[in-house]
């Protein structure tokens, strides 16, 4: 990196597993990313009072980790040092087109993450449901810290299968647990092998699992269990009840209560797509977005959207939120782009400073007093201004339906860390191009005809710049390269991308944030078959 790009990035700084599994320098230009969720609470992580590693962390280095803006920083990284830090999480699973139970709608999915935050406050998950057909894909993105995205990314996937589940089987489950016997797995994951979980709170987070199925078993109505969208947005909603519930009760131990704690203060969006064989449901609260690739009959690529961000530029989601509050606060709920000028997601898990009532908050803190630091925790006395008539903030997710057809390729979930610097037709182009190996070229239209020698130059420096072959063989990581490295022109540049990676922990926040991208591939003979 010039110096001149170095001082300019300086200037710019200073304004459980649950036993139910189965298986050219000069021309760079820093774009500051979007602050973060919280801006009362700063951009800092908290301490990890879990054994979280860095490895389990998926965070992409730990050699800068006690780097500061003042010391001299070496941004010079060779081409095999980029690749190790943006390949270090990527995922690549092949699903079997016949898996004994049917034929499956994905052929397979390539995942990877890049963290901004020191540990990473982006989680994923993806799972077969075993019980039920399908498959489900999450994209977790948390703020306040990455307790509750963790607690999440491990348990809103069997709240989902478990809701789907005919009474039949539901009555096995609670059988086996009631004479201690093995109980049959509900989904198979597909972990990354630095993933995370909450080993402490697995035997509590069974019992709150359990005590759901109970509940459906008890409804009359279940029967076949419930539709995917139903499923979807009952489990949404459930678990959160859960995750304040788990809060405010006692539990058995004094690690266990401020793991719930974590959770509850802190908060997460979430977009969950449940792919099966007819068509894909997508579940949303928050900023997440989902968006399907879809190939035209001239071979070129465009993006439908599965999902609406739920933040302040979605003008029908303020008007939502504002009509559950009094008039005289239409002019306080949604202030500086945030809720209560403080968070920018307008939908999200825990988040419980938006939920609880001040007296509940101040009597949860008040009792760890003699039990836990609460200092250790970053939980702080704060509370959101014009806080007068809560809730504000609930996870009730959007959720939207697509019949698959033949041109329906690929999906893409990520956080808002990639959509932040991609959009979604440039992503699906992305993915698309990365698919087909074609990179198709509009003609050269009769206003460019005319151009000028400078500006044919740069359309032609355009132009090949979209033709230059992929160096990532995982798509998710092919992403993410061009949403950190791609130049003026559209080419990727090795300096720019080599900045991005290199800015020390008290930096990295300012100009990027977490990223996570989930690509899942369609299986289009299948919608062939269901179309003929």
């Amino acid at each position: 990196m010039s110096g001149r790009v170095y001082a300019s990035i300086l200037k710019k700084a200073s304004g459980c597993t649950l036993t139910l599994n189965s298986s050219n320098v000069t021309s760079f230009q820093t774009r500051p990313a979007h602050p973060c969720h919280f801006s009362s609470w700063g951009c800092t992580s908290r301490a990890d009072l879990l054994g979280f590693s860095v490895g389990e962390s998926g965070n992409w280095s730990q050699s800068w980790r006690h780097l500061s803006t003042h010391q001299d920083l070496d941004y010079q990284l060779s081409r095999v040092q980029i690749n190790s830090i943006l390949r270090a999480n990527e995922q690549t699973v092949s699903v079997p087109e016949f898996d004994g139970r049917g034929l499956s709608a994905v052929r397979k999915f390539e995942s990877n993450q890049l963290a901004a935050n020191t540990p990473n406050e982006d989680r994923r998950s993806a799972a077969t449901c075993l019980q039920s057909k399908g498959m489900l894909f999450g994209v977790f993105d948390g703020h306040g810290g990455w307790a509750c995205a963790q607690a999440v990314s491990e348990r809103l996937l069997y709240y989902i299968a478990v809701a789907m589940m005919p009474k039949l089987s539901l009555e096995v489950l609670e059988k086996c647990m009631e004479n201690s016997r093995p109980v049959p797995p509900i989904l198979q994951w597909y972990k990354h092998h630095a993933d995370f979980n909450y080993r402490e709170s697995a035997s509590l987070y069974i019992d709150h699992l359990r005590v759901f199925w109970q509940e459906l078993l008890d409804n009359e109505e279940h029967g076949q269990g419930l539709s995917p969208p139903e499923a979807l947005d009952c489990a949404f909603k459930r678990l959160d009840a859960d995750i304040s519930l788990e809060a405010q009760v006692p539990l058995s131990s004094d690690l266990m209560k401020s793991t719930a704690i974590q959770v509850a203060f802190a908060g997460c969006t979430a977009c969950v797509a449940h792919v099966g064989t007819d068509g894909i449901h997508v579940a949303n609260a928050g900023d997440c977005r989902a968006v399907l690739g879809v190939q035209e009959e001239d071979g070129s690529w465009s993006a439908l959207p599965l999902s609406q961000d739920h933040n302040s530029q979605n003008l029908a989601e303020v008007e939502r939120l504002k009509a559950q509050h009094p008039p005289s606060e239409r002019d306080t709920v949604v202030t500086d782009d945030r809720l209560l000028g403080v968070l920018m997601p307008l939908r999200a898990f825990g988040d419980v400073r938006f939920k609880w009532s001040h007296e509940l908050q101040q009597s949860i803190l008040a009792s760890l007093e003699s039990g836990v630091d609460v200092d250790s925790l970053n939980l702080y006395q704060y509370t959101p201004p014009n806080y007068l008539t809560p809730p504000y903030l609930d996870v009730a997710p959007e959720i939207t339906y697509h019949k698959l057809r033949p041109q329906d390729r690929f999906l893409i979930l990520g956080t808002d860390g990639l959509w932040d610097e991609l959009g979604s037709e440039e992503a699906v182009r992305l993915v698309g191009e990365h698919l087909s190996g074609i990179h198709l070229q509009a003609p050269v239209s009769p206003s460019e005809r005319q151009l000028k020698l400078g500006q044919i130059h740069e359309l032609l420096l355009k132009r090949r710049a979209r033709a230059s072959p992929a160096l990532d063989t995982n798509v998710a990581t092919h992403l993410i390269r061009h949403a950190l490295g791609t130049g003026e022109y559209g080419e990727l540049c090795q300096e720019r991308l080599a900045s991005m990676l290199t800015l020390p922990e008290d930096l990295a926040r300012m100009y990027r944030d977490d990223i996570t991208a989930t690509v899942v591939y369609l299986n289009s003979d299948l919608a062939r078959l269901h179309h003929s």
